[in-house]
């Protein structure tokens, strides 16, 4: 059964007591099991002096306000995509973090000599295995001046790209090169980036330094000259407009069966692969403070998959924002736990990254 169209969102002053009680345990019931719970179990476990049939009617009231809706005939009821915000944004109560957890994530992120890359990618893999979910960051880009660059050789047809800036952050990155490449071209292709990018930023060098490129190839060993490009290219894929990175796929996929379903998450993080989806993402976070809830269809991002995404923001030492992290999971995900989870983490990595 389809969920009911509602044209306009109720308050949470539209509910009486014992309707928000009621409601408060069938959202309750979705999260712990995603099952629909009927008027009598609720009877139950409410321990108030209700009859089933007293529950039924606040439930149909429920229902007609568009909290509610029935999968199937006799079932019992399930909230909506709209009732769910409801509860997010009037009735729920924040857990709090405890001190194994908080350490928890300190330690996990602040483990020294770890560049910003791998400091976001054991964020991102400590969020999933916490929340149970599939955690995501948005990379920041990187635009800094400059201070060192260098490439060393890791073997046949592998290089390391070295990449300092002004700050001290460190990043790494591993690009191909030619097979049976001398260490002289490796040596070249240094001195060249070194004497044209360091003190400047990417973004001001990269355009001046192909342009030179173009010109001078037939100056530069061949060799020398593909080194840098590769290089180049390498910085300008992630360095240059961020990177995002999810992890904890399978933690998603456990908790979603239907083909259909299946279907939609595929298309989501077929979706997040977009450079598109980098910006969109930080549009989310960057319109408001704190952390932010996305219920289902409330953005078409991620509307398609059934979902729920719960993302922060962290900032630079400048108060800028340069990045989110959060999780997705089934709109039945645990927000009472995983919002002050999301929240503290983009705190801790905001410090980090300076």
């Amino acid at each position: 059964m389809k969920q009911r169209q509602v044209t306009e969102s109720p308050k949470i002053s539209d509910l009486s007591d014992r309707s928000r009680e009621v409601f408060r345990h069938i959202v309750d019931a979705y999260v712990s099991t995603g099952a629909p719970i009927g008027s009598r179990t609720i009877s139950r476990k409410l321990g108030l002096d209700l009859s089933s049939a007293t529950i039924r009617n606040v439930m149909a009231d429920l229902e007609d306000l568009g909290l509610l809706y029935a999968p199937h005939t006799s079932a019992g009821r399930l909230p909506t995509e709209m009732g769910l915000r409801l509860f997010v944004d009037g009735l729920l109560e924040h857990g709090n973090l405890n001190e194994d957890e908080r350490g928890a994530i300190e330690s996990q992120c602040a483990a020294v000599g770890r560049s910003v890359p791998e400091l976001l990618e054991e964020a991102t893999g400590m969020i999933s295995g916490l929340s149970r979910c599939a955690g995501l960051v948005v990379a920041p880009k990187v635009t800094e001046a400059l201070k060192h660059i260098e490439f060393v050789s890791l073997g046949p047809g592998r290089a390391l790209v070295v990449l300092v800036t002004a700050s001290g952050q460190v990043e790494n990155r591993v690009i191909d090169v030619p097979i049976g490449l001398p260490p002289a071209s490796l040596v070249e292709a240094t001195n060249y980036l070194s004497a044209r990018l360091v003190g400047r930023t990417l973004a001001e060098a990269k355009a001046d330094v192909v342009k030179e490129l173009a010109a001078q190839r037939a100056m530069l060993d061949e060799l020398t000259a593909n080194v840098v490009e590769s290089g180049l290219a390498t910085w300008g894929k992630n360095g240059g407009e961020g990177a995002l990175i999810v992890r904890g796929q399978a933690q998603l996929l456990e908790d979603i069966t239907a083909l259909e379903d299946l279907e939609h998450i595929r298309k989501l993080f077929n979706a997040l692969e977009t450079k598109e989806a980098l910006a969109r993402l930080l549009e989310l976070t960057d319109s408001a403070e704190g952390v932010q809830i996305f219920i289902g269809a409330e953005n078409d991002l991620f509307g398609l998959a059934g979902c729920s995404v719960v993302i922060a923001p962290y900032g630079n030492s400048q108060n800028k924002i340069v990045g989110a992290i959060g999780v997705i999971g089934p709109t039945r995900i645990n927000y009472a736990r995983i919002i002050p989870m999301v929240d503290y983490t983009a705190k801790v990595i905001g410090r980090l990254v300076g």
